[in-house]
């Protein structure tokens, strides 16, 4: 429940942050700002360029569920 309010709590705060940096003024608190992963809402080792942390992408490239991404081995 907790990590639940978390994520809800740091969506409204990223949709201020856009709101207000689209109307062009200056966003009140910037450094609040911060991404969850979009699966299991964990904070840390997240990959921005798929959007989740570095566990989920683990076990996602594992089962296959991103194109183009293979375990290595050599």
């Amino acid at each position: 429940m907790a990590r639940k309010s978390l994520i809800i709590k740091q969506k409204n705060r990223l949709a201020e942050y856009m709101r207000a940096k689209s109307s062009g003024e200056r966003p009140k608190f910037p450094t609040r700002v911060y991404n969850r992963c979009n699966l299991c809402g964990r904070r840390r080792g997240f990959m921005r360029f798929f959007g989740t942390c570095r566990i989920c992408f683990r076990e996602l490239a594992c089962n296959g569920e991103i194109p183009g991404i293979k375990k290595s081995s050599w």
